[in-house]
């Protein structure tokens, strides 16, 4: 499969927004070295502190504004920046309360790992984590 159409995205919903998965090995089984995904996450919400133990992440905001963190840096993101997260990198998102709607995110992680091609531990309940947000 060399062509991924709008619908042909499986979306999963979450509790914090959505996630659509564009390339991933049970979707596009030739896709070995990348997962890319559709986001959506919701005003309010965000995809708190985490790591991808064996995988680099590359996050293009598409639309809206989010907070984002890389390890204890923030910075706020417009529509067309991007942010690297080196592998092992522990990393969040964030949408505002009061946006207007939710932010959109590209998001391409590598290489594919795992049979989702997608690993993530959660690290929000963990220090420093737990509390830079406070």
């Amino acid at each position: 499969m060399c062509f991924i159409c709008v619908d042909d995205v499986e979306w999963e919903e979450l509790d914090w927004g959505d996630l659509g998965w564009v390339v991933r090995p049970t979707n596009v089984p030739e896709a070995a070295k990348l997962v890319v995904l559709d986001v959506k996450i919701r005003p309010g919400q965000g995809h708190d502190f985490h790591c991808h133990p064996n995988q680099e992440e590359v996050i293009l905001l598409r639309s809206g504004v989010v907070e984002q963190w890389v390890r204890e840096e923030q910075k706020e993101l417009q529509p067309g920046d991007v942010s690297f997260i080196p592998q092992g990198a522990v990393h969040a998102t964030f949408c505002a309360p009061d946006a207007a709607e939710s932010a959109r995110l590209f998001v391409v992680l590598g290489p594919s790992h795992g049979p989702d091609g997608y690993e993530t531990v959660d690290m929000s309940t963990e220090m420093p984590w737990a509390s830079l947000r406070k």
